[in-house]
């Protein structure tokens, strides 16, 4: 018998009684643990629980940063913490010749101690009234969920935390880079290989052979307003395979909490600044800068003349509550000298919230896929410094295919320091020239069209509505 749909006030359909229930397996890092736990809320808003598992430490992590919304009191989302085996807490090395954040290299192996409770869960649930379970699982997490496999009734759903113009690219670059149309744009991007460590793509190879036995369908945070040719692309090349381009995941209308006791100091000052005159300077949780590119960056940012808010962490640590942190240090009396310009923000920082803030006129990123979205979502132009990882191929989205931001660093001379002059004139460029205004002008009518396509009758509501009724079909495929 199939389960009642009915419609809820944002357009949404509603599952009753729902015998559905989702397992979410985030990888633990905190763009990774983030989007899933939005993913989470948006899932329980059609009354299908979730069930979101990890290691102790990640769970405390992914709950403790989160913003826009309140995942502790959230109706339907269940977190199961399990303890895994201490691993290698080391520091991130910030004169290391590759910015890859090597240090999470062992939490990333300690998930494989997940592999027994996940399984458990799936299981439990399964023995609770629910006629089936959908596992949906980081890409690489993949070997977490091989006795899964052999679960009646449990489907697993591969989400991938990269663009889908990035994975189109890669699979471009596998095939030999031959010519094809829509490929142009390929013709100076970098090499998989040389953004990222050789002991991650080990990690990977090790999941790659598990991968076709456990994945009925793919799942990307994305949306077709943003990356349609390439979600396209992707879908011909996997030939009919299922795939949702689902995103964005973040809240799309936040709202500032005018309760002074819980509302971040920050927002104190950025109420007194006018429109779009504030430039956001954060590089994630997984880039650590050396002394000098400290400096040159704050230099950079005093010549500039421009309003600033700095994110000045150290990268993340593989547990994030244990050992000291790195404090960095600024030039003598640099915050004495720009009180009142440019605000220092050394704890976790309300990212979403200040992208939201109508002071915010830019934002210079390291392009990590959270930060895209999260950007693209709230109509904010991006100073594109990548770092790593997928984050060189996404900063080619933002400049040169959506045209809503600049480079401040051209991957090509990633070896090379970034001077506070070349970050002078990133800066000035972005926030006070045309040129500046002519992006922050399509970044605007970008977040208007991804707003308006998860609306009711937008383009990704009826994609997640497509999803929510494939995993709660009446009959699952024939074995």
């Amino acid at each position: 018998m199939a389960e009642d749909y009915t419609p809820k006030s944002n357009g949404q359909m509603s599952v009753k009684d729902a015998q559905v229930a989702v397992v979410m397996v985030p990888l633990p890092a905190q763009g990774h643990l983030n989007q899933l736990l939005h993913l989470s809320r948006i899932i329980t808003s059609y009354d299908i629980p979730v069930h979101y598992v990890g290691a102790t430490t990640h769970m405390r992590q992914a709950k403790f940063r989160v913003h826009g919304f309140d995942p502790v009191t959230a109706k339907n989302l269940h977190f199961h913490e399990f303890r895994t085996p201490p691993f290698e807490n080391k520091p991130p090395n910030p004169n290391a010749s590759h910015k890859f954040p090597s240090q999470l290299i062992p939490s990333f192996y300690a998930t494989i101690h997940l592999r027994e409770p996940v399984c458990s869960v799936v299981r439990q649930l399964l023995g609770a009234n629910h006629r089936r379970v959908i596992v949906i699982y980081d890409s690489l997490m993949t070997w977490v969920l091989q006795d899964v496999a052999t679960i009646s009734n449990a489907e697993c759903y591969r989400f991938n935390s990269i663009s889908a113009f990035y994975m189109y690219s890669s699979n471009w670059e596998a095939r030999g880079k031959p010519f094809e149309a829509e490929t142009e744009i390929f013709e100076d991007i970098p090499s998989i290989e040389e953004c990222a460590t050789p002991e991650i793509w080990e990690l990977w190879n090790k999941q790659q052979p598990i991968e076709g036995k456990i994945c009925s369908g793919e799942l990307y945070n994305s949306s077709r307003v943003i990356e349609r040719l390439y979600l396209e692309l992707v879908a011909k090349e996997v030939n009919g395979f299922n795939l949702w381009a689902i995103g964005p995941f973040n809240p799309l209308l936040s709202e500032q909490n005018k309760d002074s006791n819980k509302r971040h100091q920050i927002f104190n000052w950025l109420d007194k600044q006018e429109t779009n005159s504030v430039i956001y300077v954060s590089f994630g949780t997984t880039t650590s800068s050396s002394d000098k590119e400290i400096e040159e960056l704050a230099i950079g940012l005093e010549k500039s003349m421009q309003k600033f808010i700095w994110v000045l962490r150290d990268a993340d640590k593989g547990d994030v509550f244990a050992g000291e942190e790195r404090r960095a240090q600024l030039p003598e009396s640099y915050e004495e000298r720009l009180k009142g310009r440019g605000v220092i923000v050394r704890d976790w920082a309300p990212q979403l919230e200040i992208l939201a803030h109508p002071s915010t006129g830019g934002f210079m990123s390291h392009c990590g896929w959270n930060s895209c979205m999260e950007s693209i979502s709230m109509g904010v132009p991006i100073a594109a410094w990548p770092m790593h990882s997928d984050q060189p191929r996404n900063s080619q989205l933002i400049t040169k295919v959506l045209k809503i931001g600049l480079n401040v660093r051209h991957w090509a001379h990633r070896d090379e320091l970034v001077t506070s002059e070349i970050i002078e004139n990133a800066v000035r460029t972005l926030m006070a020239s045309p040129e500046g205004d002519e992006m922050r002008k399509r970044a605007a009518e970008l977040s208007i069209a991804v707003k308006q396509s998860v609306m009711d009758a937008g383009g990704n509501n009826a994609e997640m509505d497509s999803f929510i009724t494939h995993i709660t079909r009446c009959t699952l495929p024939s074995s």
